[in-house]
């Protein structure tokens, strides 16, 4: 499979995480790190250095295939779907207890 070509317009082979590391169950954006968008290198015209901070330089490389998730293990949602079918619960029981004002 390749990628979109480059701008002399020949073929870019297409990088699998896959093709470096034992993977487990990963999904496609995590197979195909350079299908992400939106990172601060991509932008254009490039952000004024004047204005840049240290915590922006965090997020502002897009991921490849050396650190992506090797492994992937969603949460289940079986609390929440059994919670939804019957509703969050109520006490309605009487309060007994003393109220304790500030002295």
């Amino acid at each position: 499979m390749v990628d979109c070509p480059d701008p002399a317009g020949r073929a870019v082979p297409r990088l699998k995480t896959s093709d470096f590391y034992h993977t487990c169950e990963l999904p496609k954006r995590f197979q195909y790190p350079s299908w992400f968008y939106g990172y601060g290198i991509q932008r254009r015209p490039p952000d004024h250095p004047f204005y840049r901070t240290t915590s922006s330089d965090y997020g502002r490389y897009p991921p490849t295939i050396h650190t992506v998730p090797t492994s992937f293990f969603p949460n289940r949602q079986d609390f929440s779907t059994a919670l939804s079918k019957s509703g969050m619960y109520r006490n309605y029981s009487l309060n007994t207890g003393l109220d304790t004002f500030p002295k």
